[in-house]
Order: C-alpha cells, then structure tokens, then sequence
C-alpha cells in the first residue's frame, strides 16, 4: 500500500473534524484475536469444565504447608534448656527488647503491672513461678484474661528469652507495683 493510499480522508467530517481510513496495525488485530481465543478457553475451563477453583487450590496450599509443618521436628523445652538462656546475658537482653516492645503495654516496662499481672512479687495466677511455668504462661497465653498464645507469633528463641528475662524480674521493686493477684509462692 501506498502512503496516499493509506492516508486517504473519509468524506464525513464530526464538528469540522475529518479522520483518516486507516486498517489497524496486525500486530495488533493478532494480540486481539489472540486473547479473545484465551479468555474463551479460559472461561471453558474454569466455569464449564472441572478446572480448580480458587477455594481447591487454597485448600491444595493450606494441606501442602502443613505437610512442611508436620515435617519440621518439634523442639521439646526443657527446664535445663531455659536456665542455659537464662545465663546467657545477650539473649536476656534481647528478652528484654521484645519484652519491652510486646509486653509492656499491659505489664510495664518493669514487670509491674497495669493490665496484666505483677511479675515482680512471689504471688502467681498460673503456675508457681518456675522456668516452666513461665513458658507455658508465655506461649500459651491466657484467653479468658486476654493473654494472646505468644507461640505462633515469636521464633521459640525469642519466646524463651522472654521467659529468661520475665525470671530475672522476681524479686525486683517496680515503680508502680499492682496489687499481688493469686497465690503466694515461696
């Protein structure tokens, strides 16, 4: 084709506007076609066809990542494991960075209390105050207080700095104590 050809000008014209009588490019018209073709083979085989729905490919993920859970060895705590953090001052500290970050809210920057209980004094509500007791407190949490489980939102690392560092509070004098909650444990 050529150039006068291809610009020829239509006879009409739309407010003194004329347009020219050009074909659209191919590549064009071919990428056109093309994602009709798509969507239509797109459309049979998601919605008439058995193609995977969204909720089935949800549910192929959620089976698939708890088969990586279920094969990732489960790390048994033990008191011996907690009292090595506990003599670690770098991992106290760091107890006590994420201590202070999560738990001060409702705990205090030093053990307390204002929402939560005092960790400072002898008295307990869970437990009697043991390294273990403490674990348990920390990654299962309290619902029925509004403790949230604290396992699934920290590596078991940070988790069992945390508890090495809430120990390290007992016996302290905080500036605002809260009441004793609980029971006297000596």
């Amino acid at each position: 084709m050529s150039g006068q050809e291809r610009d020829t000008l239509r006879e009409h014209s739309y407010d003194g506007i004329q347009e020219y009588d050009n074909p659209l490019p191919r590549w064009w018209v071919w990428i056109f076609w093309i994602t009709i073709v798509f969507s239509a083979a797109y459309f049979v085989f998601y919605h008439i066809a058995s193609g995977p729905s969204i909720h089935d490919e949800y549910a192929e993920e959620l089976s698939n990542w708890d088969a990586q859970l279920a094969a990732v060895p489960a790390v048994k705590v033990t008191n011996a494991m907690l009292k090595s953090v506990l003599a670690d001052q770098g991992r106290v500290q760091a107890g006590r960075a994420k201590f202070t970050s999560l738990c001060s809210p409702c705990h205090l920057n030093d053990g307390g209390g204002s929402i939560g209980p005092n960790l400072c004094d002898n008295y307990w509500i869970h437990g009697a105050g043991s390294l273990m007791d403490i674990h348990h407190v920390v990654s299962e949490g309290v619902p029925e207080k509004g403790m949230l489980s604290w396992k699934t939102m920290m590596s078991s690392d940070e988790l069992n700095s945390v508890v090495a560092f809430v120990s390290t509070l007992k016996g302290t004098t905080p500036a605002q104590p809260k009441a004793p909650e609980g029971n006297l444990v000596q």
